[in-house]
């Protein structure tokens, strides 16, 4: 494990991490209208969330399709086509003249932007320098983090310019992330794509023989159903149906997150290198665990803001590691499309699952169990991290399983 000082990271990276933002930025800026802009074609609360959901489950059902793209193209392929579509069917969203044709929009978007999550996580692995992976996670996370802060920020800046007009702004700003993109990646020697008979391949049925990366799915499936799922869909109905707050207090509830978050996400990613995978690993998901049990027992706005910084600490600190690890999985110099889109189907599986199972047992018992069940999920993971060994020793040494497997 390396302690040296951390250098200076290529251009093409700060690139990635840009168009993370601006990708985030846009999410964000849409994501609170399209409810009501759906609404504007006649249609019932109901209709107006498929919307959401019809883009979550394009992106969960798209990803191996994905990933096999990323293993036959190579990832600047895939990233820019990816870029490319969200950003053309974003921009038509602006113009769609029926409910029917929103969603269907909306279902390209999602295709379009599993391909750009899977791609880019690749590029961004691959480019990364092998003792630098979990400063490059964290610093690309936060690139994710940032954009998604300030997207409702600019959201509420331009409201007064009607329901469409996000959407033409978010098309405007992927297709200039594109331009810069292609750009810094033409040249680059470290994105190029390898000759035919170069490119080494890990698949995912190798993978999975490998204890850590069943470990490092089962904790993103948890990461999935506590951190984008029953956080976003509990909180907001909590604040209001328990607490007796207003909606907007949500809001603040899913900032004190986002804020205990920032806190650790870089630094947490970057001393992962140095310390090791485990340590994060383990120790986030245990506070992410306290946290999210603690929403549950909140019954002041100060315990429930404290818990939901307490929760985002927790999340800050395993995630650039998870990303890290999966890295140390492939290694340096192979693509892994699909060992990419198993990692992310795991998320977005517990993304999907996640509202619906727990939603369903904190209308049925409380919310207090609900969450509570959610922590001892979260606690598994940190369980199975203990029984599976450190998985950036991978990089230090050779192999000799992972050589044989690509032969």
């Amino acid at each position: 494990m390396s302690g040296s000082r951390p250098g200076r990271l290529p251009v093409e990276i700060w690139s990635l991490i840009g168009a993370a933002f601006i990708v985030a930025l846009g999410f964000g800026l849409v994501a609170p209208v399209l409810p009501q802009y759906a609404r504007s074609f006649g249609v019932g609360v109901a209709a107006a969330s498929a919307i959401v959901s019809a883009f979550a489950l394009m992106r969960l059902v798209f990803a191996p399709v994905s990933g096999r793209l990323v293993q036959r193209l190579g990832e600047r392929s895939v990233y820019l086509s990816g870029l490319l579509i969200v950003a053309l069917s974003t921009g038509a969203c602006a113009l769609a003249q029926g409910y029917w044709q929103l969603i269907v929009l909306r279902s390209l978007g999602g295709i379009g932007s599993t391909m750009f999550t899977v791609s880019s996580l690749g590029l961004v692995i691959r480019m990364s320098p092998p003792g630098e992976r979990g400063r490059v996670s964290g610093l690309w996370s936060t690139g994710f983090l940032a954009g998604s802060l300030g997207g409702p920020l600019v959201g509420g800046a331009l409201a007064g310019l009607g329901l469409r007009m996000p959407f033409v702004i978010y098309a405007v700003a992927l297709l200039v992330a594109s331009a810069v993109v292609f750009w810094s990646l033409r040249g680059s020697e470290l994105a190029a794509p390898e000759a035919p008979g170069e490119v080494r391949v890990l698949s995912l049925r190798q993978a999975l023989r490998r204890p850590v990366y069943w470990t490092v799915l089962w904790s993103n499936f948890a990461n999935g159903v506590a951190v984008f799922g029953v956080r976003t869909a509990l909180v907001p109905l909590l604040v209001v149906e328990v607490l007796g707050e207003s909606g907007g207090v949500a809001g603040v509830a899913l900032t004190a997150f986002a804020a205990g978050n920032a806190v650790v996400l870089f630094v947490s990613g970057r001393l992962s290198d140095r310390w090791g995978r485990k340590p994060f690993l383990i120790a986030g998901t245990l506070v992410c665990a306290v946290g999210t049990v603690g929403l549950g027992l909140s019954s002041t706005l100060g315990w429930l803001l404290v818990a939901s910084f307490v929760a985002g600490l927790g999340s800050g600190m395993f995630t650039p590691a998870q990303q890290a690890t999966v890295a140390d999985i492939i290694g340096p110099n192979r693509r892994g499309g699909t060992v990419l889109a198993g990692f992310q189907m795991a998320a977005d599986l517990g993304t999907v699952l996640g509202p619906i199972v727990i939603g369903a047992l904190a209308q049925r018992v409380s919310f207090g169990l609900g969450l509570t069940v959610t922590g001892a999920l979260l606690v598994t993971a940190a369980i199975a991290w203990t029984a599976v060994p450190e998985p950036m020793r991978r990089r230090a040494v050779a192999d000799p399983v992972a050589a044989a497997e690509t032969r």
